[in-house]
């Protein structure tokens, strides 16, 4: 495990502070002061401005069915703050966001490993929303929305397409869609741009894990399935993403095979030469030739 999930998954601070304790060499591993991207074995012992910390015994995995107006922010001071309204005993972290004014699922855990696994826009992790709009929904949206929309991305401050994605009408103003993206209000600018208000919305699943049943305002810890399917998922991009080293005999084959392109490249090179000097000999003795009997005449 990493020095900075180590430490987050021990209760003491976020990843990002983590690093910067790293940075400022407050943090030693068996005695050795840690190094960004430090890895922390299961008999090191880890300490932090000389007190020795652990990780908690077992990860907190939850999902809340948020309502709109809770703000997805670990900022204790924000007003209507998730971790408040939460009040979880140990520390713990939205997964992503939801926005203040949209309701739904949203997970929050003390396992710092698992939000990349989720997040990461390569990874094309599905999201379902349920939709309702201010006015009747015509197959051109429905056409539009689907074969992506360009919209404002407040991060990269710039226009860009939003992703193709799927979509099915509910009802005259109602529709369902599902993203592997996570841009900023990315529905919401989506229906914006083809001069649509969103009214309501609602987040039903994450991958694998659905809202189902759950009361507005209320959380429950995952079940150990679903637990294990996001671990099992991680555990999959770990393995997709690990670069694959040649095998030893083709690695030292490669270089012995260029080198002979190479060497039968100049080969014909010369062999193309030497034609072509036989070929202008000839024609300059034939030229001789001519003027030699030329003179003669």
């Amino acid at each position: 495990m990493r020095i900075n999930n180590y430490i987050s998954a021990s209760g003491f601070c976020s990843r990002r502070e983590a690093d910067a304790l790293v940075l400022a060499k407050k943090v030693k591993i068996n005695g050795r002061l840690a190094e960004m991207g430090s890895q922390v074995k299961d008999k090191d012992r880890v300490e932090v401005n000389g007190k020795r910390i652990e990780p908690l015994k077992k990860h907190v995995y939850i999902m809340l069915n948020k309502p709109a107006g809770i703000v997805c922010t670990t900022e204790r001071k924000i007003r209507g703050n998730i971790i408040d309204f939460v009040g979880h005993k140990e520390r713990i972290f939205p997964i992503g966001r939801l926005d203040k004014d949209s309701e739904g699922l949203i997970l929050l855990t003390s396992d710092g490993s698992i939000v990349n696994e989720i997040l990461r826009e390569e990874n094309q992790h599905d999201k379902e929303y349920q939709v309702s709009v201010n006015k009747e929904i015509t197959p051109e949206f429905l056409i539009q929305m689907s074969e992506g929309v360009t919209i404002f991305n407040p991060v990269k401050e710039k226009h860009e397409m939003t992703k193709p994605c799927v979509i099915h009408k509910n009802g005259e103003k109602a529709f369902t869609i599902i993203l592997s993206q996570g841009l900023n209000r990315q529905i919401r600018r989506m229906c914006e741009a083809l001069g649509y208000q969103v009214v309501n919305l609602k987040r039903v699943r994450i991958m694998h894990i659905k809202l189902g049943k759950l009361k507005t305002g209320v959380w429950r810890e995952l079940s150990e399935a679903e637990v294990n399917g996001l671990i099992k998922k991680q555990n999959q991009t770990e393995t997709e993403t690990k670069p694959k080293a040649l095998p030893k005999a083709q690695s030292k084959a490669l270089p012995q095979t260029k080198a002979k392109a190479q060497s039968k490249g100049k080969k014909n090179d010369q062999s193309v030469s030497g034609v072509k000097r036989s070929a202008d000999s000839q024609t300059n003795r034939k030229n001789k030739s001519k003027k030699r009997g030329s003179s003669q005449r």
